[in-house]
């Protein structure tokens, strides 16, 4: 009998969901000026109508690619926000090493694991919308894991699998939280178990690589908050801490660009033309701000991204 568990892989940000509901009201009430620590300082608008300068040029592109990579999955209708891989429990003192071996993708099974995919299940979300999926078996599900790896650990020891069990895990998507099947493995020599998301098609997006001299423009939303059907987003980000008539401080213009697929939001940051006195220091950055964006229709089942990379964010409906 397969077991049901509400699992969160690492890496999601469902966490993060509840402290955004604070700025709901940011939603239903009127576009006015808003923010984290400091409040002030938001300029919002809607929509731009201006010419391609590289912050508009920058979310171009980024519809573009979403619009490709729902092209390439062949018009999936789920997209993972975050880590696919995770755990549940901590690493005991004697299994130090064992986060950055899985971190690297380490993991192998020495016995064979079911190659025979399991039967179509489904992602169901928070509101109650669904959509059928194909599964991925526990032996492809564990090869996806190893090539996602993105580290390496030369010191690591393996992680050896010795079970897996098919389960339902709680996981962020572009449309919200949901839960979606996901794979369950036993490690040798410890408690944690490892999971690992296997809906058999999702919507992927690979962002162009940096130029280390020349790095995209804008601030990266971290998460959204928004209902199918309105026109607003209350988005979260990381910025300065007071607004622009302060020192140190900044104001921020809030956007979005539309198209059918996705909404790109843009927010721009205009640093305090205040000096500061002599020998004083200050933080220019870290500090959680927030902002309402209008948007031009209704935001739909459309993903939101951020403008540095053109990934989707966690989304969250009020």
């Amino acid at each position: 009998m397969t077991p049901t568990r509400r699992v969160r892989p690492g890496g999601t940000s469902v966490r993060q969901a509840a402290f955004l509901l604070a700025i709901l009201a940011l939603v239903t009430a009127c576009a006015t000026p808003a923010g984290g620590p400091g409040g002030s300082g938001l300029t919002l608008t809607g929509a731009s109508q201006e010419p391609l300068d590289r912050l508009h040029q920058q979310a171009h592109d980024a519809l573009a690619r979403w619009a490709d990579a729902v092209r390439r999955s062949g018009g999936a209708s789920i997209s993972f926000v975050g880590e696919l891989t995770g755990q549940i429990g901590d690493w005991e003192p004697a299994n130090g090493q064992n986060k950055a071996a899985l971190m690297a993708g380490m993991v192998e099974s020495p016995r064979a694991l079911p190659r025979g995919a399991p039967s179509r299940d489904v992602v169901k979300w928070l509101d109650g919308s669904s959509v059928d999926v194909n599964v991925l078996s526990a032996a492809d599900t564990l090869a996806a894991l190893v090539a996602s790896a993105t580290s390496t650990c030369a010191e690591c020891t393996p992680l050896e699998v010795t079970d897996a069990q098919q389960a339902t895990g709680l996981v962020d998507t572009s449309r919200g939280p949901a839960n979606a099947p996901i794979w369950v493995y036993s490690v040798t020599g410890t408690t944690v178990k490892v999971t690992r998301v296997a809906v058999d098609k999702s919507v992927t997006v690979d962002p162009p690589p940096w130029n280390a001299s020349e790095p995209p423009d804008g601030v990266s939303i971290q998460s959204a908050i928004g209902s199918r059907d309105s026109k607003k987003l209350a988005v979260s980000f990381i910025g300065a801490k007071d607004g622009a008539d302060k020192a140190c401080g900044a104001d921020y213009t809030a956007e979005a660009v539309e198209s059918e697929l996705a909404v790109v939001i843009i927010i721009e940051e205009h640093p305090s033309k205040v000096e500061l006195g002599p020998n004083v220091g200050c933080a220019r950055g870290g500090f959680l701000r927030t902002a309402v964006v209008k948007l031009q229709d209704v935001r739909g089942d459309r993903a939101v991204l951020e403008i540095k990379q053109g990934l989707p964010v966690a989304l969250t409906a009020p």
